[in-house]
């Protein structure tokens, strides 16, 4: 099915870009559902896969309302207010979904996958702010759990390509982005063209403007989301992904060492990828209190991060930490 958005000046004046966690979160979710492995992800899902399993968060409310393929609720996209919101503030405005708004997504749903006896379902339809309260403390788990301990390096990924893209409007017009952000999206004559398998998207069917999303998870496809009076919004795979998952280089950790001390600058080293005290202690050498009270002086310099993750605490490096952990240049 090819979609055709229509573009007025106001409409032109109105398109932004947002970093938005819950694209994030849903993207990602059904990456994890997905039978189809992606390579670009093989490192992450298989810390993941094994995690969401253990929590029952493959089997939850999120496993209602985000299918493995197909239509997802759009409520759990609510437009962002700013370019870059918080995970706190877009699960505030899910909960402030209208009932009938709801009921309508429950109904587009339902006319794809069978809901008939979902006890979850029923409750969406009988009481929707208690079951969005559900929604929102499910998706909080899944994010320390599955994104939380990666959201460093996942954000910088996603703020480098609304940088990259925000240049190129300066130094060639909005056209040519919007021409450039996936090869099923083209721009001809005042008029985004999207090659899509599923739902149509045009401008009467829309509010006015343009949100546009960079996504980690999103690849290979582009994901939309149309409910008026809200602006469009195109969820893209983000540049430079193939990269994302990449272990991080370190230089020569002596002079760290110098400072920290070498059992701290050995567990930052460990820390390519996220782990828990006992992985970190095993891999150390360290006993798992001596790798905790490191790791506690770790957390309280900014070094890393503590993310809660069933029974376990996982902790990730830092930006602060990468940076001096990283070869010097020049």
């Amino acid at each position: 099915m090819k979609a055709e958005l229509s573009f007025s000046a106001a409409d032109m004046a109105q398109t932004r870009f947002a970093v938005s966690p819950m694209w994030e979160v849903v993207t990602s979710y059904r990456l994890l559902r997905s039978e189809q492995e992606q390579p670009l992800h093989r490192r992450w899902t298989a810390q993941v896969r094994p995690r969401l399993a253990e929590a029952g968060l493959d089997r939850g409310w999120l496993a209602t309302v985000i299918p493995a393929d197909g239509y997802l609720a759009d409520f759990l996209n609510p437009t962002p207010a700013d370019p870059f919101p918080t995970l706190t503030d877009e699960l505030a405005a899910i909960r402030r979904t209208p009932a009938d708004r709801v009921h309508v997504e429950l109904d587009m749903l339902a006319a794809e996958q069978d809901l008939s006896r979902s006890a979850r379902v029923r409750l969406l339809r009988q009481a929707p702010e208690a079951a969005l309260d559900k929604i929102t403390e499910e998706v909080a788990a899944y994010w320390e759990l599955a994104l939380a301990p990666y959201w460093d390096r996942i954000r910088r990924l996603l703020e480098a390509d609304v940088f990259h893209r925000a240049r190129q409007v300066a130094e060639y017009g909005a056209g040519r982005v919007l021409g450039d952000l996936h090869e099923s999206v083209t721009w001809d004559a005042g008029t985004l063209h999207l090659v899509r398998r599923h739902c149509s998207l045009t401008r009467t069917e829309t509010g006015s403007g343009l949100l546009l999303v960079p996504s980690a998870f999103a690849w290979p496809r582009v994901l939309t989301r149309s409910v008026p009076p809200d602006p469009p919004q195109l969820a893209y795979p983000a540049r430079g992904i193939g990269t994302l998952w990449e272990p991080r280089p370190t230089g020569s950790t002596e002079a760290v060492a110098a400072v920290l001390g070498r059992s701290r600058t050995q567990l930052l080293a460990e820390l390519d990828t996220p782990a828990s005290t006992t992985e970190l202690a095993h891999r150390c050498g360290l006993s798992a209190p001596g790798a905790s009270q490191h790791l506690t002086a770790l957390r309280d310099a900014g070094l890393v991060t503590a993310h809660r993750a069933g029974r376990s605490v996982l902790y990730a490096r830092t930006t602060v930490a990468d940076a001096l952990l990283s070869p010097p240049t020049g």
